[in-house]
């Protein structure tokens, strides 16, 4: 799979003078972790020894630096990951990346009851973050993925995504102009002639990147295609990695300490939706969920009770200004607190914290008899949020299912810590500022 640093790369390849020495020194790995190692390590242990004017403790100060050098490389992993997926936010990943890593070796030195200084690893980490920010700043002013599409097939239709630049190249010479720069093409298409069928060959031989129009339409584009399943597309057809089973325990543990934790707030919350408008404090609907298993979901309720004789189908859709929100059902739709009772599903294991979204029967059946393998989407347990949450949002229409289902096999396809990681941190993004797709 292409990553977005590694075709920003190309772009920044193509520039002239110093914005572009700048770009690819900067986009360099071993830049980013010298930059870390001066932030996360030397600048810390220097500060300490001058403002704690404490007797030198030998054992505590060995004990942070490698600490702190230890989560400055398993954070900056966990960052390179997490930003190689198509519609990550490098910025927004900077901060969940390293509180991960430095969050996993203080607690792994709690358990050990090894010394080190508290000072030094949030200093360490303050510092750290403020660079790759800082880093991932600079290098947003200074690159833009640029590709240069043949023009047969399906290849045209990359256009569609934003924030990169595509330059046409009707015939091999204009290609030819552009030569650091990345080829795509419809690989299938029947009308790519000979020309180009050498232009293409040669380039590729020569070193040139050659991408497939699909391939690149699913890196980019955080999509697969809904055309048939194979294992080509798949590479196999159920997610039997470690994580799966892992993530089971995951959830369980962080759902019931949310639930722990959050009890007083959801009594609250429900105590002012019963006030606000008559009904019930919670919602409960049957969904559609893991391997195709009906169970009652719970939310918040949100909205005013569907008329009696209202079209079952049209009443499962919600749309963003639909009449029946009510007032505070405005406010905990748009920061997600509707969604908190589903702690209880998770508790159950009828769902996660990430995963497709479940659909109401009566839609999923819809779905079902209109699209082809929209059942393979309840391979993974559905989950509060997901990756078709931060990349489209609401849909009305059965086109709009089409593309949520081609988020939702992305999702099953690339299943990871690393793609869940990336949408928790968009998922918090997204609540903090009460805005965006989910």
């Amino acid at each position: 799979m292409t990553s977005v640093a590694y075709t920003a790369d190309l772009a920044a390849r193509s520039g002239h003078g110093f914005s572009h020495r700048l770009a690819v020194a900067l986009g360099r790995i071993r830049y980013q972790l010298m930059g870390g190692l001066l932030f996360a390590v030397a600048a810390p242990y220097v500060l300490r020894g001058q403002l704690e004017q404490l007797p030198d403790e030998i054992a505590s100060y060995d004990n942070s630096v490698i600490g702190t050098f230890c989560a400055l490389l398993i954070g900056f992993m966990i960052y390179r990951k997490m930003t190689s997926l198509p519609g990550a936010r490098a910025l927004t990943n900077v901060l969940p990346a390293f509180v991960t890593s430095y969050a996993v070796i203080v607690v792994l030195f709690f358990l050990l009851r090894l010394d080190y200084s508290r000072y030094q690893f949030l200093a360490s980490f303050v510092l750290v973050v403020s660079w790759f920010a800082l880093l991932q700043l600079v290098l947003s002013r200074l690159r833009q993925p640029t590709f240069v599409l043949v023009p047969f097939g399906r290849a045209s239709a990359l256009k569609s995504i934003r924030n990169i630049r595509w330059i046409d190249a009707p015939k091999p010479e204009v290609a030819s102009d552009h030569p650091t720069f990345a080829l795509v093409a419809d690989f299938k298409s029947s009308e790519v002639d000979g020309q180009w069928q050498r232009y293409i060959a040669d380039a590729a031989i020569s070193g040139r990147p050659v991408y497939n129009a699909k391939q690149l339409m699913e890196s980019l584009g955080g999509r697969v295609q809904v055309e048939h399943l194979s294992e080509n597309s798949f590479g196999h057809l159920s997610p039997d990695s470690l994580y799966g089973p892992a993530k089971r325990y995951i959830d369980f543990v962080t759902a019931l300490f949310a639930l722990i934790g959050l009890a007083p707030f959801l009594l609250l919350v429900a105590t002012i939706i019963r006030l606000d408008s008559p009904g019930p404090a919670v919602f409960k609907q049957r969904r559609m969920g893991y391997r195709g298993k009906p169970f009652t979901l719970w939310k918040f309720r949100s909205m005013r009770p569907a008329e009696e004789g209202s079209n079952t189908r049209d009443a499962d859709m919600t749309k963003s200004d639909d009449e029946r929100i009510t007032r505070i059902g405005r406010f905990i739709r748009k920061t997600r607190i509707d969604e908190l009772p589903q702690i209880f599903n998770i508790l159950k294991g009828e769902m996660s914290w990430i995963g497709p979204r479940p659909e109401t029967l009566n839609l999923s059946e819809w779905y079902e008899d209109e699209i082809a393998f929209y059942r393979y989407r309840h391979i993974v347990r559905p989950g509060i949020t997901g990756w078709a949450q931060i990349n489209q949002g609401h849909v009305t229409s059965v086109e709009d299912v089409r593309q949520k289902l081609e988020y939702d096999f992305y999702y099953v396809k690339h299943f990871s810590l690393w793609l869940d990681a990336m949408i928790f941190a968009q998922t918090i993004r997204v609540m903090a500022t009460r805005s965006g797709a989910v």
